[in-house]
């Protein structure tokens, strides 16, 4: 599958953006230079998740058992151009079948190992897998038996059973045929690798086709931002079918030589122990887990992360207080990411955003003329605000608008779908992030909500996500998001939906209006109502899902 225009093509090659190198070649340069550097390594666990132990590939036997399981494939009929839908949790196995993949010009398309019968039948009437690839069991359930449920008329095959996914060796005869196979078709870095999808948060997930180029665009500025070295050791505990993962851990190491750590289902004790045991010097954590951190230096000073050079975060807003103590206390640097599947790459490091309460919530503004900014993402990236009524380019501070990218790292659209409302009328890719310009000089972005997520009171527009922001530093809260729920007289009224700290304790709804007070909020943002959760619903990136609230919300009043 080919999406790019040629004049993309050729004008993104012509500044040096894009190239000829795909995920095999990668491999194929590190196999060159060092085979036997450890290339993957499944977390300790693997054996209770999975039922099968634990392994650790070099850089050769990863090339091998690619190999191999692509000649498997191909005896099942599989291709140039074959369609393969895979939901295996973050295991070995799942990385070969990427390289695999890769080698027989093939599209891989990964899935949540959290999707179940209806997500996978809806995604795979959009792909149209050849072939799904799963395992027997994850944590007790039959993955492969819910795919076969879902798609009944695709062949559903099992790593470990019907494909031998971390094989040694190939026989002469497979290797025959799969160097016959590679000698037919061309290596092409524009041809498409993956296809993810959204979070669908607003909808049914929508898929994103991206080529190799794509990808090590997303790459080479995660290493940018990251500051990798070639040969480090990166832990990754972000499930391999995102842009954090693939685009940020996948691709990285592979083009710089380095090893990729695997870690899914977040366990901290776990993931703790692997930043120590396997001496990683970068890894991205969700911020929840650093504030626990910063929050208990006996729990961060009983593991040696001596190893450790840096940490990333991303996905929910930051704390400055928690930079402030991880950098100064523990001496490890913050990176905050932001990023989607479709390509949006924005990143603020300790060089470009200095002080803790500017990196926790801005981000510098890449691609546009007249930014102090050097390097990759700077020339990669083009991004820009547009008005979101009028479409007209926002310029001045103060002004909220949609925030939109263009550049090597984005997409050319969704898989099958109507792309007219996807971009702008100059190609730019419409986030459906709002955003207003900011900073002294106006050099960032600070994210203030998301379009469709706009509480309206009364005509007066509230971002939810700068009130989940404010509610995050309230000391009695584990977590906290607020949704929008109907009135009769103003439309839409605010609940906070939150999960205490101590379920015995859980503070008031006029504790919390307080302590929204007390940080300077307008009393109209102020929550109505209070609805006490056990856990708040997250989609598998681990975005809180609203209309979910809205629903428990619902049901409650229902109910009552």
């Amino acid at each position: 599958m080919h999406t790019t225009d040629p004049g993309r093509i050729e004008q993104l090659t012509e500044e040096g953006l894009w190239g000829s190198d795909t995920l095999h070649s990668l491999l194929a340069n590190q196999v060159a230079t060092r085979p036997d550097a450890l290339a993957v390594a499944d977390q300790p666990n693997k054996e209770d998740l999975t039922g099968v132990a634990p392994s650790r590939l070099s850089f050769a036997q990863l090339d091998t058992a690619s190999d191999a399981l692509a000649a498997q494939l191909l005896e099942q009929g599989l291709g140039t151009g074959s369609r393969i839908m895979v939901q295996l949790p973050n295991v070995s196995e799942l990385v070969v079948c990427f390289f695999a993949a890769s080698k027989l010009g093939a599209l891989i398309s990964p899935l949540p190992v959290q999707y179940g019968e209806h997500e996978i039948g809806k995604l795979g009437a959009a792909l149209g897998p050849d072939v799904f690839i799963a395992c027997d069991n994850f944590k007790g359930q039959p993955l492969s038996n819910t795919a076969s449920a879902a798609l009944p008329n695709v062949p559903v095959l099992c790593a470990g059973s019907d494909l031998d996914c971390l094989a040694d060796s190939l026989s002469a005869e497979a290797g025959e045929r799969l160097a016959q196979h590679r000698a037919g078709f061309d290596d092409d870095a524009n041809r498409t690798i993956t296809v993810c999808w959204t979070s669908g948060t607003t909808g049914t997930p929508k898929g994103v086709p991206r080529s190799h180029n794509m990808w090590l665009a997303t790459a080479r500025a995660t290493a940018e931002a990251g500051g990798y070295l070639p040969g480090e050791r990166l832990l990754n505990p972000f499930p391999l079918v995102n842009m954090a993962a693939v685009g940020g851990f996948l691709f990285a190491a592979t083009e710089l030589g380095c090893a990729l750590v695997l870690h899914h289902p977040l366990e901290p004790p776990l993931y703790l122990k692997q930043l120590q045991d396997e001496q990683i010097n970068f890894t991205i954590a969700p911020p929840a887990l650093l504030n626990q951190l910063a929050a208990k230096p006996e729990l961060w000073n009983a593991f040696d992360f001596s190893a450790l050079r840096a940490v990333g975060s991303g996905s929910a807003p930051l704390s400055p207080d928690m930079i402030e103590t991880v950098e100064n206390d523990y001496g490890k640097p913050i990176v905050n990411f932001y990023g989607s599947n479709e390509g949006i790459a924005l990143f603020a490091t300790p060089e470009t955003a200095p002080t803790p309460e500017l990196r926790a919530t801005h981000f510098p503004r890449f691609g546009v003329l007249g930014m102090p900014f050097d390097g990759y993402a700077q020339r990669a990236v083009r991004s820009k605000v547009i008005d979101t009524d009028s479409g007209d380019d926002v310029e001045l501070p103060g002004h909220a608008g949609e925030l939109c990218f263009a550049g090597a790292t984005v997409f050319d659209g969704y898989l099958g779908g109507d792309n007219e409302e996807v971009f702008t009328d100059d190609g730019y890719f419409r986030t459906g992030d709002l955003v207003e310009i900011c900073g002294d000089p106006p050099n960032y972005y600070r994210i203030v909500g998301r379009c469709k997520d706009i509480i309206n009171r009364g005509g007066m527009k509230i971002s939810p996500s700068e009130i989940d922001t404010l509610l995050e530093g309230h000391p009695a809260l584990a977590e906290a998001a607020v949704c929008a729920y109907p009135d009769p007289v103003l439309g839409e009224k605010i609940c906070a939906c939150i999960v205490p700290a101590n379920p015995d304790a859980a503070p008031s709804l006029a504790d919390v209006c307080q302590h929204l007070l007390d940080r300077g909020i307008a009393k109209f943002k102020l929550p109505e109502r209070l609805q006490v959760f056990d856990a708040l619903p997250r989609n598998p990136m681990g975005k809180v899902v609203r209309t979910d609230l809205q629903a428990a919300l619902e049901q409650q009043e229902n109910a009552s």
